[in-house]
């Protein structure tokens, strides 16, 4: 894992956190630090299974965003979308 993957999982999966708290609207009963953990948190697994299936190169990759991207979003949906219940405000 290169260091340009590295930084790119921890922006993508604090973008992506963001974005998710966002997208959701309301008000959740996700705490905002939980959401940007689970975003960071698939970010970087999306670095390691881009490796693992051999997307990532030396440095970074498109291929290795979308992945990084699209399991970040995935995570943060599942948190917002299942841990507790919206209320509106």
């Amino acid at each position: 894992m290169s260091l340009p993957g590295i930084v790119a999982a921890v922006v993508v999966g604090l973008v992506i956190g963001t974005l998710g708290r966002l997208v959701v609207g309301g008000r959740t009963q996700v705490p905002l630090w939980l959401t940007l953990a689970v975003g960071l948190v698939a970010a970087l697994l999306g670095t390691i299974v881009s490796r693992l299936v051999g997307i990532d190169s030396d440095g970074f990759t498109l291929r290795q965003l979308i992945v990084q991207v699209g399991l970040a979003g995935v995570a943060v949906a599942l948190v917002v979308g299942t841990a507790g219940g919206r209320t509106e405000p």
